[in-house]
């Protein structure tokens, strides 16, 4: 297990989870980097009273920032290099226009279609500046991957008076947004434990864990005693509002969860991983204005890929800390996804064998479930 210096890592966590409300809410938030330091506001948050002040403090250096994945889209990709494609690009704010054709660039399902000055070219940004820290806080935030950035003098000193609706702006190390992920997944503590009776298993118990920071929570469901029958029967189960809950046949997810507590119940033991991964990371928002697209015609991963999200955003280190503190460090992982077995042996934890958890297709998912076959490499032929 990961050996955390946890008051410098809370510290550095608080920071970001403050600023990931500050975004949301539409403020500004100021990033420092080792060679950088910039004023940032979320794409979705764009008004014209927000325009005029980073014009203000920008000084001419004020740009709109994407992932390479949405330039593409935009055909704004000529000369980027392939390596592009998953980084971050950037263009002049003063090249893009009002607030009205910021929203059409970076949110393909706004009503308005966005239309761009002829010849204009994205610039490739580092991984480690400010803009590339932007567009992760913008996506840790959940909101669409694409920020407002201005850069900042490197002096310390806040934005003048009068230049920013707020004096007071939350400062954050870019370095803190970098490790965010991560840390908020090695830090996590079991704070919680009840019986809690299922349908498919009487001898159940939920588990709640808790990051340092205090943010996003994750779960786990025992059936009976895993700990005590390694390899354990486990099932890392992506949460999903619209399938486990309103029983969407859109997707797979609602049977998967229930078939997989079946057979844990059947077994008497086994864990299953409720992790906070809606949309394949995305957030809940964002996988409705997928869904969007796909009734257009696009597939899952283009969907996604046209937001400027990767196919995938999920990582499962969170998993893996889990199993752990359960004492858990050998399963048979329920999952049609040899990526997720690959993930899970990279956190340490020994997957023995990938059982086959392919569900029946209805007339509403069978394209979505040819998809993740044919494109993301999931088995579903049993």
């Amino acid at each position: 297990m990961e050996v955390i210096d946890l008051e410098n890592a809370t510290a550095g966590m608080v920071s970001v989870d403050r600023a990931l409300g500050d975004l949301r809410r539409g403020d500004f938030v100021v990033i420092e980097g080792d060679r950088c330091r910039a004023l940032i506001q979320a794409g979705e948050a764009v008004s014209a009273e927000s325009l005029a002040a980073l014009a203000r403090i920008g000084n001419g250096s004020t740009r709109l920032v994407l992932t390479a994945r949405r330039a593409s889209a935009l055909a704004l990709d000529a000369g980027l290099t392939p390596r592009a494609a998953s980084g971050v690009v950037s263009l002049p704010l003063g090249a893009v226009g009002d607030a009205e054709a910021i929203r059409g660039l970076i949110d393909p399902t706004y009503a308005r279609r966005p239309r761009l000055p002829q010849g204009l070219v994205a610039r490739r940004e580092t991984d480690g500046s400010c803009a590339a820290a932007a567009v992760t806080l913008s996506k840790l935030a959940q909101l669409l991957p694409a920020a407002l950035t201005a850069t900042l003098a490197p002096d310390g000193a806040q934005p003048r008076a009068g230049s920013a609706p707020r004096r007071d702006l939350l400062r954050v190390a870019a370095t803190a947004i970098a490790d965010y992920a991560r840390l908020a997944a090695a830090t996590l503590r079991p704070v919680s434990e009840a019986r809690v009776p299922l349908e498919a298993a009487e001898d159940a118990r939920v588990v709640g864990f808790r990051p340092t920071d205090g943010s996003a929570e994750q779960f786990a469901i025992l059936i009976g005693e895993p700990a005590a029958h390694q390899p354990v029967l486990c099932r890392a189960h992506s949460e999903c509002f619209t399938g486990d809950l309103l029983g969407s046949l859109r997707c797979d997810c609602g049977p998967q969860l229930q078939a997989a507590l079946r057979l844990m119940g059947a077994a008497g033991h086994g864990v299953l991983l409720y992790l906070a991964h809606e949309g394949r990371g995305i957030g809940l928002i964002n996988k409705l204005r997928a869904y969007q697209l796909q009734d257009k015609g696009l597939d899952t991963l283009d969907a996604n890929q046209q937001l400027g999200f990767e196919p995938d955003e999920r990582t499962y280190r969170a998993a893996a800390v889990m199993l752990r503190h359960l004492g858990i460090g050998r399963v048979r992982l329920l999952t049609n996804n040899p990526a997720k077995v690959e993930a899970l042996s990279r956190e340490g934890i020994e997957v023995v064998e990938r059982v086959a958890h392919a569900m029946a297709p209805n007339r509403h998912n069978h394209v979505y479930l040819a998809t993740k076959a044919r494109r993301a490499g999931h088995l579903l032929d049993g």
